[in-house]
This record gives structure tokens, sequence and C-alpha cells, in this order.
């Protein structure tokens, strides 16, 4: 039986958009950079969730946790 290892990353929009515009735009090249470099490392993805997170009060922004596994060596 194999074991595996899991780590967590958290992609979310920019602060200063948020701040100034009231929303921002998710940063969909990172979150594909991460993905693609998690992966030539052996990682894939288990899970993700997205979810609103407050900011500064009265702003709320979005954020992609990531969860990507892959087996011990």
């Amino acid at each position: 039986m194999s074991k595996k290892e899991y780590k967590v990353k958290i992609v979310e929009e920019g602060g200063c958009a948020t701040f100034l515009l009231g929303s921002a735009r998710f940063p969909k090249k990172k979150f594909e950079q991460i993905c693609n470099d998690m992966a030539a490392d052996g990682w894939e993805v288990v899970f993700q969730l997205m979810e609103s997170r407050r900011f500064m009060l009265f702003f709320k922004k979005e954020a992609c946790i990531v969860t990507f596994a892959r087996d011990r060596e």
C-alpha cells in the first residue's frame, strides 16, 4: 500500500482591484501556472473549493483552495 503526501495552495483575487473596483477577476493564468508547476513535480489535484472571503470590512474576494496529492517515495 503506497502512502500519499498532500499540499494545499490558495489562489485568490488581487486586493488592489477589489479595493478600487469593488471586485476583481479571478487570476486564471496564475491558477493555471500553479497547477502546471505542481503537475510537473508529480502532484495531481484531488480537491478544490471556491470560497468568498471578506476583505477590508466591506468587500469580498474569491479564493480557490486546491489540495494536491502524490505518492510518497
